[in-house]
């Protein structure tokens, strides 16, 4: 082999490895980056014990401090009934942590002039031009309607103060019109769920409180039609693909389905059982879900956090102006309303929760700190305060018997040793007050 042909080989193997290790963050010892090897070590015994004491059928935890993983382990099963073991590149249902990704690509999109905040929804989607609002006799249960007191706004979808509900989490007698017509129908058309809603009346007033919605299955559709191209390829090509982000999507292909984690509940003895009637993920839907239809795995989810957390960028590559993304991290519902899932001491921003009192919080992060979970146990926190990242992904539904969300923030939280001493801490739209 020539000298030339040697170059251009080695250069061709470099750009190979490059490609190939474009996908991983990179790592670094706890002690470098204020963390402590000893007590993060406690994270991966409490895990393994959760495991062993059979309150999860498996469980992968990821931690990244200054922009370095200082913490990666797996413990327990991807499939029970086989045996075979969960690994960290197991592919997760990460249900509503899908919300965040679909405010990344409304934010693109509001970045490009394509709505405003204060717009009416109505603007973008004409079939909500006479939604009204349901008022329940709280005596016979009928229901009337009335008009609304101010359209709808595009800033109250993002946060879930619409008036829009769910139909799965209620019992509302809205909330029965949404199961009555299966709203978030998976076999349908974005376009049919918008023509249902069309429809129905609003569950309470537009900004009259925060209620946990298909606000963001709304979004996915805004999200095609602002865009021009179909939901499902505007988040490939934006978002995926120049994150390096290989293994989300809607679907699994056949060649990943291998390492695809089972999906289990509890029997009557407590034992873990595959939960049944769940969607099938082996195929494209017909209506992909912003709200809750991503499949994803930790260090897929770890790059689109820490883009986040860097302002809007990662590796070069820039989805958001950083002020764009400190109006996600802003609370946008005002203080005292608490916010279902997250509980007390949360506000929600644009996408996701907003920690704002850590007094009352149930997670054991700073103030600021932007959060949000999928059904089935996955969860995310970035703290910009402490530039931190942590993961959590189960697939276990009831996940709460095991108490692990809290506890997960709290033995993260306490292998942090290094003092902000002197320090401004770095809050990304909410302001720590003084």
């Amino acid at each position: 082999m020539t000298s030339a042909r040697k170059f251009v080989s080695f250069l061709l193997l470099v750009l190979l490895t490059t490609a190939a290790g474009a996908a991983d963050l990179p790592t670094a010892k706890p002690e470098s980056v204020g963390m402590s090897s000893q007590r993060l070590g406690k994270l991966k015994n409490e895990m393994q014990g959760l495991v062993d004491r059979n309150q999860l059928p498996g469980v992968v935890t990821m931690v990244a401090k200054d922009g370095k993983v200082v913490e990666f382990e797996v413990a327990g099963k991807r499939d029970v009934e086989s045996g075979a073991p969960l690994q960290k590149d197991s592919i997760f249902r990460i249900y509503s942590m899908s919300k965040p990704i679909v405010g990344v690509a409304m934010m693109m999109l509001f970045e490009e002039g394509k709505w405003q905040l204060n717009d009416p929804v109505a603007k973008h989607i004409p079939e909500f031009a006479n939604l009204k609002v349901a008022k329940v006799n709280p005596q016979t249960g009928a229901v009337t309607q009335v008009a609304p007191d101010h359209p709808m706004t595009m800033r109250e979808l993002m946060s879930h103060s619409g008036g829009l509900t769910y139909g799965v989490f209620g019992s509302t007698p809205v909330d029965k019109m949404y199961t009555d017509v299966n709203v978030l129908d998976r076999d349908a058309t974005l376009q049919a769920m918008i023509d249902k809603l069309g429809k129905i009346p609003l569950l309470h007033q537009p900004g009259e409180r925060w209620h946990y919605s298909v606000s963001v299955d709304v979004q996915g559709y805004l999200v095609e039609k602002l865009s021009g191209q179909p939901f499902a390829d505007f988040l490939k090509q934006r978002i995926f693909d120049p994150l390096g982000m290989k293994d989300t999507a809607f679907y699994v292909p056949a060649d990943k389905l291998n390492r695809f984690v089972s999906f289990y509940t509890y029997d009557k003895d407590r034992k873990f059982v595959t939960q049944p009637g769940i969607p099938d993920f082996s195929k494209p839907p017909g209506a992909p879900s912003g709200g809750g239809g991503l499949v994803s795995t930790a260090m897929d989810y770890m790059r689109f956090c820490q883009m986040l957390l860097n302002g809007g960028e990662l590796d070069g590559v820039r989805l958001l102006g950083r002020m764009t993304v400190d109006n996600m991290f802003s609370n946008h519902i005002g203080t005292g309303k608490p916010v279902y899932i997250r509980g007390d001491g949360y506000g929600f921003g644009l996408g996701a929760g907003v920690l704002t009192d850590p007094a009352k919080a149930p997670d054991a992060f700073s103030i600021g700190t932007w959060s949000w979970g999928g059904a089935d146990g996955t969860i995310f926190y970035i703290d910009p305060q402490e530039d931190l990242v942590a993961i959590l992904m189960v697939q276990l539904n009831p996940y709460t018997r095991s108490g692990i969300r809290p506890k997960y923030s709290i033995v993260v939280s306490q292998a942090i040793t290094d003092s902000l001493a002197g320090q401004k801490p770095k809050v990304m739209g909410y302001e720590t007050p003084r």
